[in-house]
């Protein structure tokens, strides 16, 4: 067991190493310029389609707001608290502007995954609306790409076990007890009950409670985040110049903070990144793929808002908090969740700590409904409907299992599929962005788009 440990951290490392950042980085460079900037100009629309998403009209099974909200489920987790203080801790504050530049090329990668999944998005026997890289890489590139599809499909539900159930699970369990005193056996007990209510009930009701919680929890730790700043205004101005300039400057070791080179504040940067707003791992379009909208461009322009407001603002919300309060000098080398957590401290005395860990309870539950999505609808591709819910079952049963238990091996296995499911999504989406720029080019002429299958009945 060592020794597979060892060869997993090693393949982890690989495979999570610089080939893969310039290639999900890449991509988002080619598609952005491919674009003409398209993702930056119509950020307004995008936003202002927010709101009038809420009552959308259309085939599909939930609105266009609740599928961004889902897929932001899925997003804003543990990555936006402990990731962006490890960014920082082990890249300097130059890590940050990283974070940005992946997200805002991301932005062109998450907008191209949701419109390839809108457009080649079918309906299951069943009545299911399925979608995603599955889907577009075999009816896009044809049956000889379907072993792309295959291994797309268990990569993610692989992923979707250790990223987005039983870590989440564990992170909470684990949460609660060290700041709570709460037991284990009981956070498992209570988890179990609240997810087995709401995933069971499907994705109308996965999708209504992501509507309703995903924006208020995010609100609470903006509010709160900016409650940390505000109380260090002076320092704002400062942090944020010192941040540009990090990005391009070597860090010195000062406090517990052991240095960093520049290649430290890109690796580190991008990679914390991509981790939290996962833009190229092809998750959020199979959420996006089950919206009430009938025009792939605009739930695409509304689904690449999910990697600005998970990385440009929540994320810097944590970085910014860090970086103000000065602690991440601090001679105790804080980091992770610690480091965010002190930080909150230091600014609002002991209730900081107690808020970011509520903040991280629903982070991490809420990510464990979204990647349910994700998930059901892998299996429903390589099995058919009729796995839809013994899939919701086991998944249900996973999470206090996750909450009980030591995870070293779960973390290392789900690391290396949420690399290896990048690979066939990212090879899909490169090799059909030709079709991408065209039906964005129809868009900008006409206003509207139509699906794969219309065209189909259209060339009839």
């Amino acid at each position: 067991m060592e020794f597979f440990m060892g060869f997993l951290n090693s393949f982890s490392g690989f495979l999570w190493g610089p080939a893969m950042l310039v290639l999900l980085v890449g991509t988002g460079i080619y598609l952005t310029l491919g674009l003409k900037f398209f993702t930056f100009r119509k950020m307004p629309q995008g936003f202002a389609g927010i709101w009038k998403g809420r009552s959308s009209s259309g085939d599909g099974e939930i609105s266009s707001f609740n599928a961004l909200m889902t897929a932001l489920s899925g997003t804003i987790g543990t990555g936006n608290i402990a990731g962006v203080a490890t960014a920082i801790f082990l890249g300097g504050p130059g890590a940050l502007f990283w974070m940005w530049m992946t997200a805002l090329v991301g932005m062109a990668t998450k907008f191209s995954e949701i419109l390839l999944a809108m457009y080649y998005r079918q309906r299951s026997p069943q009545g299911n609306y399925v979608g995603g890289a599955m889907y577009f890489i075999e009816r896009g590139l044809g049956p000889k790409y379907k072993f792309l599809s295959v291994l797309f499909s268990i990569f993610c539900i692989c992923a979707c076990f250790g990223t987005g159930n039983m870590i989440q699970s564990n992170t909470v369990a684990e949460s609660l007890a060290s700041n709570f005193g709460v037991p284990n056996w009981i956070s498992a007990l209570g988890l179990f009950a609240v997810a087995a209510v709401v995933i069971l009930g499907g994705i109308q009701r996965i999708g209504n409670f992501a509507g309703k919680v995903v924006p208020l929890m995010a609100l609470v730790y903006i509010l709160v985040s900016l409650t940390v700043i505000i109380m260090y205004a002076d320092r704002v101005v400062d942090v944020f110049i010192y941040v540009v300039d990090d990005a391009f400057t070597p860090t010195a070791a000062q406090g517990g903070f052991a240095g960093a080179t520049v290649m430290m504040a890109i690796r580190y940067g991008m990679a914390r990144g991509v981790f939290s707003n996962e833009a190229g791992l092809g998750t959020a379009p199979i959420a996006h793929a089950t919206a009430t909208n009938n025009c792939s461009v605009n739930q695409a322009m509304l689904g690449m808002l999910d990697t600005f407001i998970d990385t440009i603002i929540v994320c810097s919300m944590t970085g910014f908090a860090i970086l103000v309060t000065d602690l991440w000098r601090s001679p105790e080398a804080l980091n992770g969740v610690a480091l965010t957590t002190a930080a909150f401290d230091l600014a609002l005395g002991g209730i900081g700590g107690k808020l970011v860990t509520i903040c991280l309870l629903f982070f991490a539950f809420t990510t464990a409904l979204g990647w349910c999505v994700y998930g059901e609808r892998c299996a429903i591709y390589l099995f058919g409907d009729k796995a839809l819910m013994p899939f919701r079952l086991i998944y249900t049963l996973a999470i206090p299992v996750g909450a009980l238990v030591q995870l070293d091996l779960v973390w290392l296995i789900a690391d290396c599929a949420n690399a290896l499911m990048a690979i066939p999504n990212l090879i899909g989406v490169l090799l059909l962005s030709p079709l991408v720029f065209r039906l964005v080019k129809e868009y900008n002429a006409t206003g509207k788009v139509h699906t794969f299958d219309d065209e189909q009945e259209r060339k009839k």
